[in-house]
């Protein structure tokens, strides 16, 4: 691939790309982040989701090497992440979610500063230069300065920071913010050829359809913990695959709404807004034309009615954490 995205050393017979082992991150006498560990082979994409002071932030920078811990390890590649072992830490790309850069320079200036900081070849520099740029959208940008663009530029220009000097391991703290439609379509195809190049991610997002799309795994976090961690299929399945959400549409708020959907049995996490009503309930048609049989024969004007796929909505619903950042 243009521009050697794959890391150059890098082999599936190598020990696993990254390994977290009972990781704890204290804020002078806050913990802010306990018991945490992970095992990322290459071409895992792992997505964390969780509410504000989950701990997501705080678990990439540790990773990263950015921030003290106080107890446990990290290993790239095998190696120790530790002060001073630059040549591991090369290994580690972060884009936090509050782009940091230099605002009067040029795009392409600050390129290449962060080429030559890695000991890149200027060659090698500009090669990568163009592919980034043209990747995530910023070819015409190049001779602007920093300060003339948007939130969701600066964004993308923190992100091809990142990814110029080819690291093994990218960890990605909320990469869409900023993004049109347009934009996060394309962000998610740059990431899943990430991942299926051989790199290894960590992507932090409160978009979860995407990370459905592009994840190989989740975690979701809360209180400095993780209250699930698996594959998608894992997190998306749950324990029970045969239970799923319906929304229900009335053509009109019903007073008796609560007390009909008390009546029928097997509903769990309702939730009632006015002409809305939201519930988990069995999946199938059986399920499904009997659930609708209850709620028209109680009397509920009932306008519309849709089984939801499971998702990593559902999933996150179902652990109880009510807020997404």
């Amino acid at each position: 691939m243009h521009g050697g995205l794959a890391p150059k050393y890098w082999t599936p017979m190598a020990a696993s790309l990254l390994t977290v082992r009972n990781l704890r991150v204290d804020y002078e006498r806050t913990t802010a982040l306990s018991g945490f560990n992970l095992t990322m082979e290459a071409g895992h994409l792992l997505g964390l989701i969780g509410p504000n002071g989950a701990g997501k932030t705080t678990a990439m920078r540790a990773i990263a090497g950015l921030l003290p811990i106080a107890a446990g390890e990290v290993r790239v590649m095998g190696e120790l992440v530790e002060p001073g072992n630059t040549a591991t830490l090369a290994q580690i790309g972060f884009a936090p979610d509050t782009p940091p850069t230099y605002e009067d320079i040029t795009v392409e200036t600050f390129l290449r500063f962060v080429g030559k900081a890695y000991a890149l070849k200027t060659s090698l520099i500009e090669e990568r230069i163009e592919y980034w740029l043209e990747r995530l959208w910023l070819t015409d940008k190049r001779k602007s300065k920093i300060k003339a663009l948007s939130r969701g530029m600066k964004q993308r220009l923190t992100v091809a920071r990142t990814l110029l000097p080819d690291p093994a391991l990218i960890l990605l703290d909320e990469p869409a913010a900023g993004l049109d439609p347009a934009g996060r379509v394309e962000f998610r195809a740059t990431l899943s050829s990430l991942r299926d190049s051989g790199k290894a991610l960590i992507v932090s997002s409160h978009i979860l359809a995407d990370l459905h799309e592009y994840c190989t795994h989740i975690a979701i976090m809360a209180s400095g913990a993780v209250r699930q961690m698996g594959t998608v299929a894992q997190v998306v399945g749950g324990s029970d695959d045969n239970r799923c959400y319906y929304d229900v549409r009335l053509s009109q708020a019903s007073e008796k709404a609560a007390a009909v959907l008390a009546g029928v049995g097997g509903l769990a996490s309702i939730k009632i807004d006015g002409r809305m009503i939201s519930f988990e309930y069995d999946h199938g048609d059986e399920a499904a034309g009997t659930l609708l049989k209850a709620l028209v024969d109680g009397g509920l004007p009932v306008a519309r009615f849709v089984a939801r796929d499971n998702g990593l909505e559902q999933a996150y619903l179902r652990t109880g954490i009510r807020q997404v950042d």
